[in-house]
């Protein structure tokens, strides 16, 4: 396995400043982030369309620095109602990584609107009242496999092979059942990116996740979850509360160990191995507590003790 991180782990820093940074924190490449949900300080996705000059500076940046683009993400809600931009966000993203030979682009499902008649995406948990199942027909029959369909089409075209899912709340793809029914539906191009942190907080487990997702695992972010046992006993962990108020908040997003510790994060490695993934950890910090840089020293640091590097060796001896 290697370590990274998302470029918006840094984003208050220039594009010069975090590469020099993660060259000095001896990581192996950078997530770069695009669009969507973020103002993606460090890549302008619209001019670096066709635009090989720019795209080539952009990837000699890393390459001075020994660091691999580990990939181009494009968060956000592409199937969003009323905002077609985000989704236009993803299918440019997916254009300008097969003019850079990047092959995996990490983004969320989407989630459109309850019926042709919304206007606002509609998250549905759970299956009553009977609406509720009218609604899933329509998200995922009109809108979910359709616009998949075309995108792995237009990945396919491109040459991009991975396109992973992160398993996010307000997403029609949040779990694992969600993302296998998609990726059953669409085919192998549709896998997950395996963020044990949303898991966390939506009561699954992230090593059970990891068995059950096996070849399906194409990304995985490296990102801890403070389960806040004493307000989650009142409030559950369906958690709508300000993100800066962490005291208030049954769970919060945090600085690996912090939330799970380091036993935790080395049987998350080991059960990675298990299901055959040997990929990148890349480090998504959102700690509204910790600074940013020293959050992700800390991350690094856990995860270099963690992390299987080199290759298993063992042969049974012939007795």
């Amino acid at each position: 396995m290697k370590i990274g991180f998302v470029s918006d782990s840094l984003g208050g820093l220039s594009l010069t400043d975090l590469l020099d940074h993660a060259a000095r924190l001896q990581v192996q490449g950078v997530e770069v982030n695009t669009c969507g949900w973020s103002t993606a300080p460090h890549f302008d996705l619209k001019s670096m369309i066709g635009n090989g000059a720019g795209q080539k500076a952009f990837q000699a940046e890393f390459a001075a620095r020994g660091l691999e683009i580990i990939s181009l993400n494009a968060n956000g809600n592409p199937l969003h109602p009323t905002d077609s931009a985000q989704g236009q966000g993803l299918k440019d993203t997916i254009r300008v990584a097969g003019e850079m030979g990047i092959k995996t682009v990490c983004t969320m499902s989407g989630l459109p609107a309850g019926s042709a008649n919304d206007s606002l995406p509609n998250w549905v948990v759970s299956s009553w009242p009977p609406e509720t199942q009218t609604i899933l027909k329509y998200q995922w029959e009109e809108k979910l496999l359709p616009f998949w369909s075309e995108i792995s089409e237009l990945a396919r075209a491109n040459g991009v092979e991975r396109i992973a899912l992160e398993l996010h709340g307000n997403q029609c793809v949040y779990n694992v059942p969600s993302l296998l029914k998609l990726r059953a539906a669409i085919g192998p191009v549709i896998g997950a990116n395996l963020d044990p942190s949303h898991l966390f907080w939506m009561g699954a487990d992230p090593l059970a996740a990891a068995e059950a997702l096996g070849a399906a695992i194409f990304h995985v972010h490296a990102k801890d979850t403070m389960l806040n046992a004493p307000v989650q006993a009142t409030t559950s962990l369906l958690e709508n509360g300000s993100l800066t108020d962490i005291p208030a908040r049954s769970w919060s997003y945090i600085t690996l160990g912090f939330g799970h510790g380091e036993q935790w994060w080395r049987q998350f490695c080991y059960r990675l191995k298990m299901a055959g993934y040997d990929g990148w950890l890349s480090i998504e910090h959102e700690d509204v507590l910790l600074n940013s840089l020293e959050g992700l020293e800390k991350s690094v640091a856990l995860l270099n003790g963690v992390m299987p590097s080199a290759p298993a060796d063992f042969k049974v001896q012939d007795i």
